[in-house]
């Protein structure tokens, strides 16, 4: 039986194609466990044994030093496939007015430390109109992914690494976020934030754009630098805070465990992730037509990844 961990993010698409899979092969249904892309690489790196996963999914590419604790336990024959786009989304509830931030003003929302008179303090920041008087009279609170999270990772790398490299007194990239109850890291589970958005109308939430898709009826996106998420937007990278979502295969379990490759040549199908496939109705931002068949070629030629390409 497949077993596949990892993402939050990935995981109501790769729900999908499990039921799929399950419902339309004799294969038996695959295991899937949202554990959050970097729980789900260390478990994916601890060794090749058939106890170990044999996919991990990930909101963000795998690190060097993952890749090389892979290594490190005998997992070095891995395929990536990138299975398309998605953006970061900060919402709230309808019921509130749509927030319209900066990069730097999320960033001094959620930093640990922020700059004042030339140099680094405590953040003192509790509301947002304290970081700019444009912003509502509103206290701040954030509802966010845990350290584990590939979204965590994508969120400090395109939010707050981005900004903070040009912004005065934090002299480089900076992305360590603050610990005093005004950011709440709320766990893997997505579905919880958004409830927390509802119960309080002064929240934000950050999350994938798959999330936002699946509850426009109760929450509302930021526009971020003046873009909102649309798959058009985040498609062409017009909106500051997309990513690309991937999965990785342990190809050494190949042969071990039945319709291993069955599963992944459906995730990479036109009828999931295409232009019109069944994951663009859950949020998926399709890749380009060249992409897509670039993924499925990589696949069926069980593409090694290396060092070289991560770094």
């Amino acid at each position: 039986q497949i077993r596949i961990v990892g993402s939050s993010t990935v995981y109501p698409f790769a729900s999908y194609v499990v039921e799929e899979f399950g419902a339309t092969t004799q294969h038996p249904t695959p295991v899937i466990e949202s554990t959050g892309s970097g729980g789900g690489l260390k478990l994916f790196c601890a060794g090749n044994g058939m106890d170990t996963p044999d996919i991990t999914n990930a909101s963000r590419r795998i690190k060097a030093s993952e890749f090389k604790r892979c290594q490190k336990n005998g997992v070095d024959n891995i395929t990536e496939a990138v299975i398309g786009s998605d953006g970061i989304v900060l919402a709230n509830t309808q019921k509130a007015p749509q927030f319209k931030l900066s990069r730097e003003q999320i960033t001094l929302a959620v930093a640990a430390e922020v700059p004042q008179n030339g140099e680094l303090v405590k953040n003192p920041y509790t509301h947002w109109n304290e970081i700019d008087s444009s912003l509502p009279d509103k206290e701040i609170r954030v509802y966010g992914p845990p350290t584990t999270s590939g979204t965590r990772d994508a969120f400090e790398e395109l939010v707050m690494e981005a900004a903070s490299e040009d912004m005065a007194g934090y002299g480089g990239e900076y992305t360590k976020i603050r610990q005093d109850g005004v950011f709440v890291p709320a766990g893997e589970n997505d579905n919880l934030i958004v409830q927390k958005l509802v119960q309080n109308r002064d929240a934000l939430g950050i999350f994938g754009y798959s999330f936002l898709e699946e509850n426009t009826d109760r929450i509302q996106a930021s526009t971020i630098d003046g873009v909102a998420p649309e798959p058009e937007t985040i498609s062409s990278g017009e909106y500051p805070v997309a990513r690309s979502l991937f999965f990785y295969v342990k190809n050494s379990h190949e042969g071990k465990v039945p319709g291993l490759y069955d599963y992944v040549e459906l995730f990479l199908s036109e009828k999931m992730i295409g232009e019109f496939g069944y994951l663009k109705d859950l949020g998926l931002i399709a890749l380009t037509k060249d992409r897509r068949e670039a993924m499925r070629e990589r696949i069926q030629n069980r593409t090694k990844l290396t060092l070289a390409d991560i770094q």
